[in-house]
Parts: C-alpha cells; structure tokens; sequence
C-alpha cells in the first residue's frame, strides 16, 4: 500500500515545534523592544540633564519643575553644593521620568 503525505502524529509534532519557535521569537522581540525603549528614555533624560547644565553654568541658582512640551512628564530638581575642592562648587541635576532616574553633576570655579 503506496500512501502519500503525513500521518497525525507528524503534523502534530511539526505543529509543535513550530509553535515553540513562535514563542521563542515573540518573547526574543518584546525583551529587545523593551531595550531599546528604556535606551531611548535614558538618552532622552541625559540630553535634558546636560541642557539644564548648560542653563546652571550661565545662572546658577537651586530649583525644580517640570520641561516644558514635549517632555512634560519629566522633572528636574537642581542642587548648588560646596565641593570637596578650594575654590569650586558643584551642580547637580536630577532629571526623573516614571522610574528612571538620571542625575549629573560638574564642578564650577566659585565667583568671587
């Protein structure tokens, strides 16, 4: 008896490797989509940290608020602090955004 095609069993099994498979790669996907948004709010929360910096080397002063549009949803508290070295004093800026946190720092020589 001459029969062409698959018995049950093998389309069973077929079905089930390919379906593992399935689920390997969608997990593989949704673990590096994650990735790489958390890489996007972490480089999103650094620019905005160096660009409050950069406002506190030209008018240093403590304060807090939120970026304007489109970054509404992130916060900024600034620090004044005198440093462990002569003559310097260090700024710092807390940039937060749900549960990620980035803060900077840098030295400035104090005015005289």
């Amino acid at each position: 008896m001459n029969r062409n095609g698959f018995t049950l069993f093998e389309v069973m099994i077929s079905l089930a490797i390919v379906g593992g498979l399935l689920m390997t790669l969608i997990y593989t996907l949704n673990y590096h989509l994650g990735i790489a948004e958390r890489q996007v709010t972490v480089t999103t929360l650094t620019n905005l940290a160096k660009e409050k910096i950069y406002e506190m080397e030209r008018n240093p002063k403590v304060s807090r608020g939120n970026f304007p549009e489109p970054n509404v949803d992130v916060s900024y508290e600034t620090f004044i602090e005198d440093s462990a070295f002569p003559g310097m004093k260090e700024i710092r800026v807390v940039v937060t955004k749900e549960k990620e946190i980035m803060g900077l720092s840098e030295l400035m020589r104090k005015s005289q």
